[in-house]
């Protein structure tokens, strides 16, 4: 769980996939990180929340273009 100091206001925390990194703040630019998200922990999983929404995406437009 997280502490008080893990919050940011309006959800500043970001993840830069180059390296690896959540950074707090609009650290880098906006090339280099992915977000916001309103805490250190959301950030440290964009990667696998990327991942499982580009699923489900490819799923729903698979079922569309199947017809069902």
């Amino acid at each position: 769980m997280g502490t008080a100091d893990d919050a940011a206001p309006g959800g500043d925390f970001w993840f830069n996939p180059g390296t690896g990194e959540v950074e707090q703040g609009r650290v880098s630019p906006w090339t280099d990180r992915m977000g916001p998200y309103p805490t250190r922990e959301a950030a440290e999983q964009a990667l696998s929340t990327a991942r499982e929404r580009s699923e489900s995406w490819d799923d729903e437009d698979r079922r569309w273009r199947e017809g069902g």
